[in-house]
């Protein structure tokens, strides 16, 4: 069940983890690549080997019977040793040996903050404690969420310095003069401001109606800030006599800045890297037949060692001639317990396919349409219990599999979970997702006017001229499902 829940990102990772800790476990050689089977024809290998296993041990629990058949051991626990579980995913891409791996991220955005105190010019080993202490107070987002008495009160503890709550004010305003800019605010309102100044003061190539944008910007930020947040229009072209281009050409120089400075910031550069999703699935469209392959180019093939395996034949052919020693019987054990242990791995890994891919199967094939089209229109109702009843399998574990699995189809990259909704009745009396209806209210938001946009109550309205009985608490919960704010904040000049 843990392995299950491991995306392929993190699976290659998990199995190098076992094979440091297990040395009977190492990865199949190319010579080793035409031993492998396929997944039915490796359960029943797992299950003969486990009855073999499952003997010996009633055999010989402890390794000090002299009864113990070791060669019945050999012969039927290593004999049929298969060196690989992989099967269906070795279809894709099967020519490109490299594997995808994950960007890494090098510097942390607060040593990029530190490496600027040098330009603060602070003049005293007392200033530059403190701004090292506001640096690192400063959270993820280029927040600092501390108050200036609180960072003073961790100076007392940590440095038994006595510091002034305003001495950390004059170094924070200075701090907030780094790059990027809008850094160390304690609000969104002080950061946009923050960031607007910053423009005014470096804006020597601006034109004349892009400073007087920006000036207005700082008015509207400073004093009408809750104004804005709740777009009343209206009243800032009342309070600040604006005619409608200028509050537009204001609001345009607005919605340039970032609300998150440290958000654009990752290894040295202030660009922000690209977000790999390793899809665990691959379904591709054949001539209108689906083709379903897995993944498996992040997980090493696996198989028991060798030299295990050579060193467990050599203490049967010792024990042969000689009584086995007390401290050999103990390697015995050791040599043992270790491949037993490697074969449960393997097998494990084996179980983790064959319930992906036949859970993956269901779900394909129950929304075959989709797959076929591509349009998010007909995906059909499907709750977790529709898919367990088709695999046998228990709801938990296609839950599992549905919750950090990723599909790559030749719409896009999904996640499984995205195919679940519960489903409500049209005007015909058909079932319908929830999905759909998603869907069609997005697509209702996207044609509306912005500068009227439409309420729950209007939306609600239209939904059912299409067909779809729905309630107006159902279309605003559906409405912050799709992260949409409400009318009067989708309003636009």
């Amino acid at each position: 069940m843990k392995l299950l829940q491991i995306p392929t990102v993190l699976l290659e990772q998990r199995i190098k983890e076992e094979m440091e800790t297990n040395p009977a476990l190492e990865e199949t050689d190319e010579e080793f690549a035409d031993e492998q089977v396929d997944y039915e024809a490796g359960a029943d290998a797992a299950g003969e080997e486990a009855a073999a296993s499952n003997e010996a041990d009633s055999e010989e629990t402890q390794y000090s019977d002299d009864n113990f058949d070791l060669d019945d051991y050999l012969n039927g626990y290593m004999e049929d040793d298969p060196a690989s579980y992989k099967e269906r995913g070795e279809s894709y891409q099967a020519d490109e040996e490299e594997k995808t791996v994950p960007v890494a991220i090098e510097n942390s955005f607060h040593e990029y903050l530190e490496q600027q105190i040098s330009l603060l010019n602070l003049t005293s080993e007392r200033d530059l404690t403190i701004a090292t202490q506001i640096i690192g107070s400063i959270d993820e987002d280029g927040y600092l969420r501390r108050e200036p008495y609180a960072i003073a009160d961790d100076l007392l503890f940590s440095q038994n310095l006595m510091i002034e709550e305003k001495e950390v004010i004059d170094i924070l305003k200075k701090i907030q003069r780094l790059d990027p800019p809008g850094i160390g605010a304690r609000d969104l309102q002080e950061c946009l401001y923050i960031q607007l100044l910053i423009r005014i003061e470096q804006g020597e190539d601006l034109d004349d109606d892009e400073l007087q944008a920006l000036k207005v910007a700082c008015k509207i930020i400073n004093r009408q800030f809750e104004a804005f947040s709740k777009k009343h229009f209206e009243k800032l072209q009342r309070q600040f006599n604006l005619t409608e281009k200028q509050l537009r050409a204001a609001i345009h120089e607005i919605l340039k800045l970032n609300p998150k400075p440290a958000s654009g910031y990752i290894a040295g550069s202030m660009e922000r890297s690209a977000q790999y999703i390793i899809p665990d699935f691959i379904v591709l469209n054949r001539d209108g037949e689906l083709e379903l392959t897995l993944n498996t180019r992040n997980a090493p093939d696996l198989r028991i060692s060798d030299s295990f395996r050579d060193m467990l034949r050599n203490y049967n052919d010792q024990r042969k001639v000689n009584k086995l020693t007390r401290s050999q019987k103990e390697t015995l054990q050791f040599i043992r317990q270790k491949i037993e242990s490697a074969r449960w791995f393997i097998d494990a890994i084996r179980q983790r396919h064959e319930t992906m891919y036949k859970s993956m199967y269901a779900i394909m094939d129950y929304q075959t349409e989709y797959f076929l089209s591509g349009d998010e229109k007909k995906i059909r109702p499907m709750i977790l219990q529709d898919i367990a009843d088709r695999t046998g399998l228990d709801v938990s574990t296609i839950s599992r599999v549905a919750n950090s699995k990723y599909v790559q189809t030749e719409y896009g990259t999904r996640r499984l979970k995205e195919f679940f909704s519960e489903s409500l009745q049209n005007s015909e009396g058909e079932e319908v997702s929830t999905l759909e209806v998603k869907k069609i209210l997005t697509e209702i938001i996207s044609a509306e006017d912005k500068r009227k946009p439409l309420s729950d109550d209007k939306l609600t309205l239209l939904l059912q001229e299409k067909g779809y009985n729905i309630a107006r608490r159902t279309v605003a919960k559906y409405r912050e499902q799709l992260n949409v704010p409400k009318a009067s904040l989708r309003k636009e000049l």
